[in-house]
């Protein structure tokens, strides 16, 4: 077993880190997969990997390692679990790493220079493992290599902070939320292709988080006033004692590996050798990886002739000139077919399979047909790439410098567009592959995306930049526009859509791809990009003439505004919403998807109450029936919906908001149907409570969760399962949800957003039932913190049910009453309609309880307002049998058997203590396992001063 006190450096994932830590915490693989909303199964495969890995016997071994690993803030993994494992010792360099660390400690950015292959990579992660203790929140090792566009930076670190793509903020934004409060070491390698993006995020990163400390690796320093340059020089030839260097003792202990080392060996013409290569890592072990086929004299000829060979050669950068000498001798000595090789496959960014160069260079002078296999392993063994075995095959990378010295071979030797031009065809193959395989399991699908994104990144930056093959461009950058969508990433596949649209060849295409842009933005919750995207498709479709597409899209705009306002960070200009919709009626002419959608938006320009809308409605919806269009039918339902939702019709609101979900659920999961999709969803699951039916609305907020674009957003994919399982009883679940919508939240830049109000007022009501009142004030500062400037409706009864519910188990109904001051029958907004059975119902209990004098008309009146729903109408059926004489125990009986069966546990256990006797027993028993405190059952009959009971058992709400 390992250590426990110094764990190994491995190569452990931020996932496995996660699973790691919960072993720490002797959670069974159940418990795990319900903390991370995984599968059992791979939670077996990662404790498999975690096994072996750290080399522990068991689970037990594992826990006591993970008792041992330092942890950040919400479960951080480890600097041990960021870093990567070096697969070879660390040679020497010991007055280096002193040196690094001391400006480390001095300075917050700290630029490691020097040419590639001087070992500055190895450099930077032996000295970022020594000062991981001085970390409170971590080391972070971000790997750039993969990353050819600036603008991509900040995405390459959250990719490996683990925070996935964010609502409503931009990469940069949620980096610098993420690392403001930490202390933290970030290891940004192999900078120098991306010198303007890293200096200016970096520039944001530091003045926003006083505790991070930045350990950058570069060919040519940042040139920021803030920067420490720390020159990386070659390895020492000698010793200051006079014996063999560092680089005397690479070459030795790399040639020994190898198994080619005699016994005797002449330490000083290695030491020559050495001194020949500049003291370059890369180049000693290059040198030392031939020493058995050529030994020293041949390493001596070789060298000597290369060197003389580039002395002064005018085309060679001096940055570059003593690694050149290197892999230009390392060149020559490979055959023909093997230098092509070498050359060609520069352009791949990231690793690749022998089947893959094989593809891109087929028929391709002088290599062989099948005989890609044989010199790629070739390449292997001389060190110039590296193999990697992986369950599904081996796959190979070129350490980046080489696969820079390819690059610039390949343009010595004219093959740089022939070569692109074959892999952007490949990328194109691969892309279309991928979207034809979108339907495959989810976790698979992922994998097979993210090996190849890359490259499709890769290749669309060179077509972007190479006018003959725009066309090309704008097919790939739709591709990965539509696969980093199915991937969970809305951010890069609205910029991606962005991008098509700007190499577009005609406006048509143009204006689709724009639209597809908006349709992203909106699954992103950003409503006012989509808004001004969606302006720009309805510009480029008048540009190219099409006058009802371009209608269309101002109806779409018109309708988004006021149907769905809360997507919006700012409110319209007065006046906006008509001009929209008349601009468009001055287009659409005859088109009758046009004018559906401009009905659609007078409809949500009106209100739900006035006899006018239902009218709107009726005609919209025919029109979309009659040109069978589903999402223009989606979005008029939804109003239908919220008309009847109003009208107190909560049975056929919830009926049309499931037919809404059956409508959409062939389709595919785009950016276009985003909207719908998620918009759907949420409000089946709002109808399904206001209906009492939690099972129905469980089901709805479970597929809302799972929704692609929802992956990496906790709080989005959550929101409504809080809600339910809070109602439903289910309080674990609850507590669980609500750590993965906080984490989420806070990931995202703690946004204000009220429609998040409610999920954050179901948790704080949780922990209160539960008699933590810290829990509960520290949910309920953040149902403050997420409440929008002016906003007073956010909530919409939300908060006063969950508050009433409270104090009704503590036995405080007279709290309760003054909480729900309106009477039921005036809820008349459509938000409110969602809360009104409930908020009726516990109405009706609080007066009954209180023993107010109007608790019978009370209860008659929720009767009504109660319909639809079983389990309200069951609370007042309990209220009214609380509130007789005596006490009504075969109503109290039907009342109790009515929640089990609608799956509210809380109510049913809450049934039973009023029943006493052994029922009150058993009640109480399932109130504990539910981890309650004991509800407080006040006798009715005439209300009792609020003296005594309510001392110091009040429940606060926020202000």
């Amino acid at each position: 077993m390992a250590n426990q006190g110094t764990p190994p450096e491995v190569g452990v994932s931020a996932r496995e880190a996660e699973v790691l830590d919960a072993l720490g915490e002797h959670l069974t693989n159940a418990e795990i997969a319900a903390r991370l909303f995984i599968s059992v199964r791979t939670v077996e495969s990662h404790v498999s990997s975690l096994l072996r890995k750290l080399q522990a016997a068991d689970r037990r071994a594992l826990a006591a390692i993970a008792a041992h690993l330092h942890s950040g803030p919400a479960g951080t993994p480890t600097a041990v679990a960021a870093l990567p494992s070096p697969l070879t010792p660390f040679v020497g360099r010991v007055a280096e790493r002193a040196e690094l660390s001391r400006a480390l400690h001095e300075h917050r950015l700290v630029t490691a220079v020097g040419p590639g292959g001087v070992g500055k990579t190895r450099l930077a992660l032996s000295v970022a493992a020594d000062a991981n203790d001085r970390f409170a929140d971590g080391v972070w090792y971000v790997n750039l290599v993969p990353t050819v566009d600036p603008l991509m930076v900040a995405s390459a670190i959250a990719d490996t902070l683990g925070l996935g793509e964010s609502q409503g903020l931009s990469p940069t934004d949620h980096v610098v939320g993420w690392l403001a409060g930490r202390e933290t070491l970030l290891v940004l390698d192999n900078c120098e292709h991306l010198l303007d993006g890293v200096a200016v995020l970096l520039e944001r990163l530091l003045g926003s988080s006083p505790r991070l400390t930045v350990l950058a690796t570069s060919r040519a320093r940042l040139l920021v006033p803030f920067e420490r340059v720390f020159p990386v020089p070659g390895l020492s030839i000698e010793a200051a004692d006079g014996g063999p260097g560092d680089a005397v003792e690479l070459f030795l202990g790399r040639a020994a590996a190898g198994g080619s080392l005699p016994v005797s060996v002449d330490k000083k013409r290695i030491a020559a050798v050495c001194r020949s290569l500049d003291g370059m890592a890369l180049a000693i072990e290059l040198a030392a990886a031939r020493y058995a086929s050529l030994g020293l004299d041949g390493l001596e000829a070789g060298l000597a002739d290369r060197l003389r060979l580039l002395t002064g050669g005018p085309r060679i950068d001096d940055r570059h000139r003593s690694l050149r000498w290197t892999l230009d001798w390392s060149y020559v000595l490979l055959t023909e077919p093997d230098q092509a090789v070498l050359r060609r496959i520069s352009v791949f960014t990231g690793p690749f399979t022998a089947g893959a160069a094989a593809t891109v260079l087929a028929g391709w002078p002088p290599v062989s047909a099948g005989a890609m296999a044989t010199v790629l392993a070739g390449l292997a063994d001389q060190s110039l790439l590296i193999a990697v075995a992986e369950p599904g095959g081996t796959r190979y990378r070129a350490l980046e410098t080489i696969r820079q010295y390819g690059a610039d071979r390949l343009e010595d030797a004219d093959e740089s567009v022939e070569a692109l031009a074959r892999h952007l065809r490949w990328c194109l193959d691969k892309s279309r592959d991928l979207q034809v395989t979108a339907h495959e399991p989810a976790t698979s699908w992922r994998v097979a995306h993210d090996r190849i994104a890359d490259e499709l990144r890769g290749a669309l930056a060179w077509a972007a930049g190479t006018t003959e093959y725009h066309s090309d461009a704008y097919r790939l950058a739709i591709g990965l526009a539509e696969l980093s969508f199915t991937r969970g990433l809305p951010g890069e596949s609205q910029r991606r859509y962005q991008q098509a649209a700007e190499l577009a060849g005609d406006d048509l295409a143009t204006a689709d791809a724009l639209r597809s842009a908006a349709g992203a933005a909106e699954s992103r919750h950003v409503g006012n990009e989509a808004l001004r995207l969606r302006r720009a498709a309805a510009d480029a479709a008048l540009r190219a003439g099409d006058r009802a597409g371009a209608a269309g899209d101002l109806a779409r705009n018109a309708e988004l505004i006021n149907r769905i306002p809360g997507l919006m960070a700012t409110g319209p200009a007065a006046g906006e919403v008509e001009a929209l919709i008349a601009e468009g009626w001055s287009l659409a002419g005859d088109d009758l998807a046009a004018q559906a959608r401009l009905l659609t938006a007078e409809a949500c320009n009106s209100s739900p109450a006035d006899p006018v809308t239902a009218e709107l409605i009726e005609r919209a919806l025919t029109l979309a029936r009659r040109i069978g269009d589903p999402l223009i039918q989606s979005a008029v339902f939804d109003l239908l919906t919220t008309v009847r939702l109003v009208r107190g019709d909560v049975g056929g609101a919830a009926a049309g908001a499931l037919h809404r979900t059956e409508l959409l659920a062939p389709l595919p999961v785009t950016a276009t149907s985003a909207l719908e999709l998620f918009d759907a969803l949420g409000m089946a699951c709002n109808c399904a409570i206001a209906a009492g039916d939690l099972r129905a609305a469980r089901g709805h907020a479970e597929r809302l969760r799972d929704l692609p674009f929802y992956r990496e957003e906790g709080h989005l994919a959550t929101r409504r399962l809080i809600v339910v399982t809070a109602l439903a009883g289910d309080w674990d679940e609850t507590v669980t949800l609500a750590r993965r919508f906080r984490e989420g939240w806070e990931r995202a830049g703690r946004p204000r957003a009220g429609n998040l109000s409610g999920p954050a007022y179901a948790a704080a009501t949780v922990h209160g039932l539960r008699g933590d009142d810290g829990a509960r004030a520290e949910w309920l500062d953040i149902v403050d913190a997420l409440r929008a400037p002016g906003s007073t409706a956010e909530l919409h009864r939300c908060g006063e049910v969950f508050d009433a519910l409270l104090l009704l188990h503590r036995g405080l109904p007279d709290q309760a009453m003054r909480v729900l001051d309106t009477p039921p029958e005036r809820l008349n907004h459509w938000g409110d309609s969602v809360w009104r059975t409930w908020y009726a119902a516990l109405w009706a209990e609080s007066s009954a309880m209180s023993g107010n004098e109007d608790a019978a008309a009370r209860i008659q009146r929720a009767r009504s307002a109660t319909a639809g729903n079983a389990i309200a109408a069951a609370i007042v059926d309990r209220a009214a049998a609380v509130n007789g004489p005596g006490g009504d125990r075969e109503a109290l009986t039907i009342a109790a058997a009515t929640l089990a069966d609608a799956g509210c546990r809380y109510q049913w256990a809450r049934t039973l203590v009023f029943l006493g006797g052994e029922q009150q027993a058993q009640g109480e028993a399932v109130l504990a396992t539910m981890g309650a405190t004991a509800t407080s059952l006040p006798p009715a009959g005439p209300a009792p001063g609020a003296g005594a009971r309510d001392a110091g058992t009040s429940v606060d709400r926020p202000s």
